[in-house]
């Protein structure tokens, strides 16, 4: 593999999204909007460049290689989430018994899931500033927010609390569903 004396990635703002670098923490946001994150390392340097933000490594190794490419993504997704933001789509199944689902304040209560009394609780760390979880037509829930990995933790949050032990999930498919992820 060849030796490169230096590596470069240059992630273009979109329009309206501002970038704040101080020391360690880069900043963008976005019409009162914004996402605030640490990228340290003694050899990788976030920079503003003349159309964006820049991740640079001078004489790369392998490890600082791919360390560049996951600060350039993130760097990516946090621009793309605050243009457009992330939404999660779920979907409840149920075959027999009902079940009903409620947000309220930091949490969603499933009850009545495969028939059971006691309800079962699925956190919702982030407030609805960050993250927002909407049930609607009772079945249909969509989690939406501009930082990618708080959506997708909230999301799997909610459908890991619907997991069914002990049953064969191929007849036993009462739950909730991840059925789509994208940009809103």
């Amino acid at each position: 593999m060849p030796k490169l004396d230096k590596i470069s990635h240059t992630i273009a703002l979109p329009e309206g999204v501002s970038a704040t670098l101080a020391g360690h923490d880069v900043t963008l946001a976005k019409d009162g909007k914004s996402l605030t994150r640490e990228f340290r390392h003694p050899r990788l340097e976030v920079r503003d460049s003349s159309d964006g933000v820049e991740v640079f490594c001078n004489l790369p190794r392998r490890k600082e290689k791919a360390l560049a490419g996951t600060w350039a993504a993130h760097l990516n997704n946090m621009a793309r989430g605050l243009d457009s933001g992330f939404v999660y789509k779920l979907k409840a199944v149920y075959s027999h018994f009902p079940m009903t689902i409620k947000v309220q304040g930091n949490e969603m209560t499933i009850t009545n899931l495969f028939g059971e009394k006691v309800p079962r609780v699925a956190a919702l760390p982030w407030s609805p500033a960050d993250v927002e979880v909407k049930v609607s037509n009772k079945t249909d829930i969509t989690v939406t927010g501009a930082d990618r990995e708080k959506v997708g933790q909230t999301a799997a949050n909610i459908e890991r609390a619907c997991h069914i032990k002990k049953r064969d999930r191929r007849v036993f498919q009462d739950g909730i569903y991840i059925v789509s992820k994208g940009d809103q």
